[in-house]
């Protein structure tokens, strides 16, 4: 597998089947998490030992505010204040590459406006239920 540039790398949110990339990110993340239960007794021998337990995640981003872009920092924005779920797929528009995709809420949204610079937003989806990997079609 060859190193690939981090330019490669998209968000898409919306509905299920119909994700729209994110418009002008600079930047992206996900995040797994899983907690691990200690599960240590008496017979561990002194060590500690742990099960799997709840998996979670997030995916950040960054980018800059462009209103013309079909998911903007504005139509985030009402996917928060709506309180409904997104679908999201996160990896590269390149066919075969892994993908990884799942439902979540926009949990942040900021909206930057430093004097002669410009304007950014940054925000974060805090992930709902599974994640699947899969492959880019």
């Amino acid at each position: 597998m060859a190193v690939f540039n981090g330019t490669d790398l998209l968000i898409k949110t919306g509905t299920s089947g119909s994700e729209v990339t994110i418009g002008h990110t600079t930047s992206c993340s996900i995040s797994l998490t899983q907690d691990l239960p200690d599960a240590t007794t008496k017979d561990s021998s002194g060590w500690s030992e742990v099960i799997a337990g709840v998996k979670g995640g997030s995916i950040s981003f960054d980018g800059l505010v462009d209103y013309s872009d079909s998911n903007n920092a504005v139509d985030l924005i009402a996917d928060l204040v709506a309180g409904t779920a997104v679908s999201f797929v996160f990896g590269t528009a390149v066919s075969g590459e892994t993908i990884y995709s799942g439902s979540g809420y926009i949990d942040s949204i900021e909206i930057t406006a430093d004097a002669e610079s410009p304007v950014s937003y940054s925000g974060s989806i805090t992930i709902t239920g599974s994640v699947t990997t899969g492959s880019n079609a």
